[in-house]
């Protein structure tokens, strides 16, 4: 149904008075707030959630000014009643949550989009063009905001800060057109004249639009095929022993291996937190040239790859970098097999137990169990346990659990690298982390579904649940954590909603940690520039730990940050696969304790 003619007629005759001043004004009222906003969109969640209302409701009243200028003048007004309820929904309801201000502002643009492209019919010539082109990109840059809901006040900001600055500057070439000409083409405006002036900037500038729009919609579209999905392989068989640690199937993995090593991926069975029997994948590598005989065996877990299926290291590009395995060359030069648990909820069925201790050791254990059935290596009894950040935090836990959970895999000794070994210090430094609410994220969401007492609505503020959700379906090593990254950088306020270190999940965060004793010798090295896990809370936990009798080399580095302190030039790696070597040949364990 067209638009009442009568309601157009008086918009028509109001625009045809309006002096050329108020156009000009609200031209420059357009012009700089999409510049402040285009410049600095990198704000925060509430003022770009005012910025947009501002823009919606100006563009709208300009819309409306303009209307009598253009051949679709209906479509013109349609427009812009639209952006002003668009507005009006936004401002009056400042409790929206990111989800449906995402679905509220996306469909407007969509829907404004459509409404210029059914009015551009109508238009002639560039006016018609600047239309079309104009349409087109709203609509894509509507599916855009509606395809990333935690990121979309700055795709929205930024669609909105572009187009208004574009509509503002145009509007200023027509005011002042109209005063120049003392207003004799009132009735023609910017898209209507015939000269170059009269319609091409806004031809031109629509254009750049679209391309922007497509440029984007390319860019998703390539995230989204980055993003590994997880295979047949995975698949839960339909029969699976009760026993863990049994071997359910295995097939070549040539992923970046090395040229002088083979590697095999594997799915065997383990047991989840509660003892409820799961399956779980990992990779198995060994050296083309090592010796005949049992190998020792390097069992690394890995840090945080993120909590979703698909961010298994078998899955990902780079599964050894991902979860920033150390020294795998001088594993590979020593002979030792590497198996490397993806942990349960990781390319297989969820949840995964990201800093969920027992959850995360049984993991571990089993895949060295299962990694002894494959026919074409010949694992020892001497098992070394790696592990760094989450893969510290769960390498403790299995030293932990391993005398009553698998008696059958002797520890020669664990090395825990920067280990999450206090979670209530480590959830309480996040809000001081830059991404830390990526991290949050994960934690939230694993204990959400692994613990009934835990509540992802209870912790998370309403406004923040689209970003954690958000967080959580992206892995932290692929292109597609680069929307984590800049909706952490928007976010203004914390993720929680209430203390996680309190209640139900702060007790059960106090339960995570590694308090229990450590038989086999420790490792346990750390950055000195270490943002993430503090370096007083790891001298803390040390000292603790002493206290319970563990045998402990306690190494700290300068100039070392989380990751950096297991990079390939950090003093650490030699450290480290001395240290090894020493273990696996018996040799006396070094005490910093004493």
């Amino acid at each position: 149904m067209m638009p009442d003619t009568r309601g157009l007629s008086a918009v028509r005759k109001w625009g045809q008075r309006a002096p050329w001043w108020l156009v000009l004004l609200l031209g420059v009222a357009c012009a700089v707030l999409g510049a402040v906003i285009v410049l600095q969109p990198f704000t925060s969640l509430s003022v770009l959630r005012l910025f947009i209302v501002i823009v919606l409701a100006v563009s709208g009243v300009a819309d409306l000014a303009s209307a009598c200028r253009s051949r679709s003048a209906r479509w013109t007004v349609a427009v812009g009643v639209l952006w002003l309820v668009t507005a009006l929904v936004a401002a009056v309801f400042p409790g929206l949550t990111l989800r449906v201000l995402a679905l509220v502002v996306g469909l407007a643009l969509v829907a404004g989009g459509m409404a210029r492209l059914v009015g551009a019919v109508r238009g002639r010539g560039d006016e018609r063009a600047a239309h079309v082109l104009g349409a087109l990109a709203s609509v894509v840059f509507g599916c855009l905001a509606l395809a990333w809901p935690d990121v979309t006040l700055l795709v929205v900001a930024v669609v909105f800060g572009a187009r208004t600055f574009v509509f503002g500057c145009a509007r200023i070439v027509e005011a002042v057109r109209a005063a120049h000409e003392g207003g004799r083409r009132e009735n023609e405006g910017v898209g209507g004249g015939r000269g170059w002036l009269h319609g091409w900037p806004r031809t031109a500038a629509m254009a750049a639009s679209l391309v922007v729009a497509l440029a984007l919609l390319a860019l998703s579209a390539a995230l989204h095929r980055a993003s590994p999905s997880p295979t047949a392989f995975y698949t839960r068989p339909a029969s699976v022993p009760a026993t863990a640690g049994a071997l359910l199937r295995s097939e070549p993995f040539t992923r970046a291996v090395p040229a002088s090593a083979q590697a095999w991926k594997i799915l065997y069975t383990t047991t989840r937190d509660d003892g409820v029997p799961a399956v779980a994948s990992g990779i198995v590598l060994v050296s083309r040239s090592a010796p005949a005989g049992p190998r020792p065996v390097i069992a690394w877990a890995h840090g945080t790859t993120g909590v979703a299926s698909s961010c298994a290291p078998s899955l990902l590009q780079k599964p050894f970098e991902a979860g920033a395995l150390p020294a795998l060359d001088q594993i590979v030069a020593n002979g030792w097999v590497l198996v490397a648990t993806d942990y349960t909820g990781l390319g297989t069925a969820g949840p995964h137990p990201y800093l969920v201790g027992q959850g995360e050791a049984r993991s571990v254990l089993d895949a060295v169990r299962a990694a002894r059935h494959l026919a074409t290596v010949h694992l020892s009894d001497q098992t070394a346990v790696w592990g760094h950040s989450q893969g510290g935090h769960a390498a403790l836990w299995t030293g932990q659990l391993q005398p009553t959970y698998a008696s059958d895999v002797p520890l020669a000794g664990v090395a825990a690298l920067a280990p999450a070994s206090d979670l209530t210090g480590l959830v309480s430094n996040l809000n001081t982390v830059p991404g830390g609410s990526i991290f949050a994220s994960y934690i939230v969401t694993a204990y959400s579904q692994t613990y009934p007492d835990v509540s992802f609505n209870r912790l998370i503020r309403p406004e923040a649940q689209a970003q954690v959700r958000g967080h959580a379906s992206r892995c932290l090593a692929e292109p597609e954590v680069f929307v984590s990254v800049v909706s952490s950088l928007l976010a203004d306020k914390p993720i929680f909603a209430t203390d996680p270190a309190t209640g139900a999940s702060g007790a059960r965060l106090r339960e995570n940690t590694p308090t229990g004793q450590i038989q086999a010798p420790l490792l346990i090295a750390q950055g000195e520039n270490d943002a993430l896990v503090l370096p007083a809370v790891q001298q803390g936990f040390v000292q603790q730990a002493c206290k319970r009798g563990d045998t402990i080399d306690y190494r700290t580095f300068p100039g070392r940050d989380h990751v950096g302190v297991v990079a390939p030039d950090s003093a650490l790696i030699p450290l480290l696969v001395t240290w090894t070597q020493d273990r696996f040949a018996g040799k006396p364990a070094p005490d910093t304790c004493s």
